[in-house]
């Protein structure tokens, strides 16, 4: 029998049939061009609904932990270790990073509250100042212009990122900052709470169950924010119960209205491809945009820098209201309008 030879993924006999061989080989060309096109049709897509949105001031930005995590945050585990640290507990539990939310819970029964561990998380979860100016992603983020920012992440970074390149913004934190926030600047809702207000942090179980009700003060305005807005999700691993949650309470607004048709477009960032993650999410209404690098926070700042670059056209050529972004100098930091 003939040996066996590989080519473009085809297992070929080098007594077959040249022909059918050939044939073959095409066919799995076809096939593999035919993938490339629908990625980039997907990715030019997503580019120009997005940019559209971002243009008429009509886009929200949501971002997550992997945003943090670029510029040298510690991880979820440098917390859960620190908890069983205090608490004695045995590793084996403190190392399921599932179980961190009753890790917490236990903690804050324990301590009477969770101020300490507070303290120690507003001390060691913080990055240095030089660290956001360098980052390219937060820049592009502030350039982008959202008019409101969600994010589950309780460090300041983007607030910092804010004042770094001379752009005003409030924090919405609680009920108060959500009647007091004033319009006409970029509003950072802090969803999962922030370090200045312990009662606002969602940490321990307890937290996360009271706000799968999503009857909060943050989560009726994030509601009212998504119906008439364009929604764009990075930094998230979908394998994150909270953001799958508010992934499809989103999708169960709309379904419920009976005008899920109308529904803007929302998309999710991927740093690589999912079938089975974009299929659940294109059932909820929500359209993966996949990473050209193998790198995540690469692939990241190339889609950012991407979606820059689309929103300057739209508006170059009038098909978006100017101003969608900031201009290059604004982004590096020549405008002093300030921060909160």
């Amino acid at each position: 029998m003939g040996t066996q030879r590989r080519s473009a993924g085809l297992v070929t006999n080098d007594d077959s049939d040249p022909k059918e061989n050939v044939n073959a080989f095409c066919h799995g060309c076809k096939c593999l061009e035919r993938l490339i096109q629908h990625r980039l049709l997907s990715m030019t897509d997503g580019l120009a609904s997005l940019a559209k949105a971002i243009g008429r001031g009509s886009a929200i930005l949501f971002v997550g932990a992997g945003v943090s995590i670029s510029v040298g945050l510690p991880s979820w585990e440098k917390l859960i270790e620190q908890m069983a640290k205090e608490l004695g507990i045995d590793e084996e539990f403190s190392m399921r990073r599932d179980r961190f939310q009753t890790l917490a819970e236990y903690y804050r029964i324990r301590h009477g509250s969770i101020g300490p561990l507070r303290s120690w998380m507003d001390r060691n979860w913080s990055v240095a100042r030089d660290r956001i100016e360098t980052s390219e992603l937060h820049r592009l983020i502030v350039m982008l212009n959202f008019p409101i920012i969600y994010t589950t992440n309780y460090d300041r970074n983007l607030e910092l990122a804010f004042e770094i390149y001379g752009q005003r913004y409030v924090k919405v934190a609680n009920a108060r900052d959500v009647a007091q926030a004033r319009q006409g600047v970029t509003h950072i809702v802090k969803f999962h709470g922030d370090f200045d207000d312990d009662s606002s942090l969602v940490l321990t179980e307890t937290d996360y169950l009271d706000r799968l009700s999503f009857n909060s003060p943050l989560d009726v305005r994030f509601r009212a924010d998504a119906l008439g807005s364009t929604i764009l999700f990075i930094g998230y691993s979908l394998s994150d119960p909270n953001i799958r949650l508010l992934l499809h309470r989103l999708w169960q607004t709309w379904h419920r209205s009976g005008y899920e048709k109308d529904r803007p477009p929302s998309f999710i960032f991927m740093a690589s491809r999912n079938p089975v993650e974009e299929a659940v999410l294109g059932h909820w209404g929500i359209s993966a945009v996949v990473g050209e690098v193998d790198d995540p926070q690469t692939a990241l700042v190339n889609f950012l820098r991407q979606l820059v670059e689309a929103v300057g056209e739209e508006a170059k050529f009038g098909r978006a209201d100017p101003g969608g972004t900031m201009s290059a100098r604004q982004a590096n930091g020549a405008t002093g309008s300030g921060g909160s």
